[in-house]
């Protein structure tokens, strides 16, 4: 019985690798489309709270870096701008699926993300994509010949289902991000067979963690969530967010720390204004003159309740009423209050991270291709590149634009 043939075989069906099969489906090309996994895309199926944040409106693809994390993110620039979240979000109102924004541009389904996996599905059955899943892939071979002065190259593929060849092959398996739904790290090691460069990978997009004394009296206010800025690193390296951050029972999370989690260098603090917009020097010094309460119980029309009662349990000066407060302690309370500086020692890891910062490096693919420059045939897309975003729809939009680029740069026979 002879190998079966494909144009492309592509690994991984999650966001980039299902857009990818059934755009090099739809211009003709003979697919086949492999996943390990018992479900197809359970990245897409948990995302944004079910469902899925599929784009964002404000990604500005003449400034990659403005959204986007590794060591050349103007890499992704070429993708995006070729196929944009306006062509995305076409292809959503084409298959009739409803959805809403949030804040800063994020784009939902009304539904159900399940709405966005069945229009990939359709859109792979529409380019007439064979699908074999669940199916390991064992091993990967590469064979470069040449006749009549016509070289051609092709991929032994031996999978579970048997072997197959292939043209081009296409690498779409994402990170090391939540193993329990089959995060792996074939794709590094794939790259590594071809003598690939990878660049260090490590989660992002995670909440961070604290421990020991200095976190116990924060550790009671788990669950409180509040609106913050927070930024780390100094000068030109400072990077600042103006969101929701949440309290939990190991160290903080929410909007806030998940984005400024791919920015944080072990070692480096935090600097967190937790009341952003109030000029607290004035506001104590208001209260100070007219109120006898409690200092907690002024500091709390200010942040939240739980937090100023845990604020001011902090500090003797602070446990007073506050027209009794030195001046110079009420300073104090406002600066800390503005400037939080504290340093984590570590985050929640893959289990919670959001994406894989890291993966292979750019230098070594083609910006418009997607191909490998020194392996022909050869391409890396999605999560498994060095190209990360930030929270808010943008990873997903890289999936899609650089999905569609490899697709479209497939040869045909």
């Amino acid at each position: 019985m002879s190998t079966p043939f494909f144009d492309a075989v592509i690994i991984g069906a999650g966001a980039a690798g299902l857009f990818c099969a059934a755009r090099s489906g739809q211009r003709g090309l003979k697919v086949l489309l492999i996943d390990h996994a018992e479900k197809v895309a359970e990245k897409i199926r948990i995302s944004g709270g079910g469902r899925c944040n599929f784009t964002n409106r404000e990604l500005d693809v003449r400034a990659p870096h403005r959204h986007f994390v590794g060591q050349n993110p103007q890499f992704c620039r070429s993708a995006l701008s070729r196929y944009t979240p306006q062509d995305f979000i076409a292809l959503v109102q084409r298959h009739g699926i409803a959805f809403h924004e949030k804040h800063k541009g994020q784009l939902f389904a009304d539904r159900s993300a399940e709405d966005i996996i069945a229009m990939l599905l359709a859109e792979c059955a529409d380019g007439g994509v064979q699908h074999w899943q669940p199916c390991g892939v064992k091993d990967i071979a590469f064979s470069a010949s040449s006749a009549e002065g016509v070289s051609a190259c092709s991929y032994q593929i031996h999978t579970d289902r048997g072997p197959v060849q292939a043209r081009s092959l296409v690498i779409a398996t994402g990170g090391l991000s939540i193993p329990k739904i089959g995060a792996s790290d074939f794709g590094y090691r794939l790259a590594r067979q071809f003598g690939l460069p990878l660049v260090a990978q490590r989660p992002g997009l995670v909440p961070l963690t604290f421990d020991g004394e200095d976190w116990a009296p924060y550790a009671g206010l788990a669950g409180l969530a509040l609106p913050v800025e927070i930024s780390t690193g100094a000068k030109k390296e400072r990077m600042a967010f103006l969101e929701d951050l949440l309290f939990t029972h190991r160290g903080l999370s929410g909007p806030a720390v998940l984005q400024i989690s791919s920015y944080w260098q072990a070692g480096q603090p935090l600097a967190i204004n937790l009341a952003p917009g109030i000029d607290l020097p004035q506001a104590l010094a208001q209260a100070k003159a007219r109120s006898r309460k409690r200092i907690a119980n002024e500091l709390a029309a200010l942040v939240p309740s739980r937090l100023a009662e845990a604020w001011a349990g902090t500090d003797a000066d602070w446990q007073r009423p506050i027209n009794e407060a030195g001046d110079k302690a009420l300073a104090r309370l406002a600066e800390q209050l503005a400037r939080w500086q504290l340093t984590p020692t570590g985050t929640e890891g893959y289990k919670k991270a959001e994406v894989t910062l890291g993966g292979v490096d750019t230098r070594a693919l083609s910006q418009q291709t997607m191909e490998c420059k020194a392996q022909p045939g050869l391409y890396f897309i999605g999560e498994v590149v060095d190209i990360s975003g930030w929270l808010g729809g943008y990873n997903f939009q890289w999936a899609w634009s650089s999905a569609a680029a490899c697709a479209q740069a497939l040869p045909m026979n």
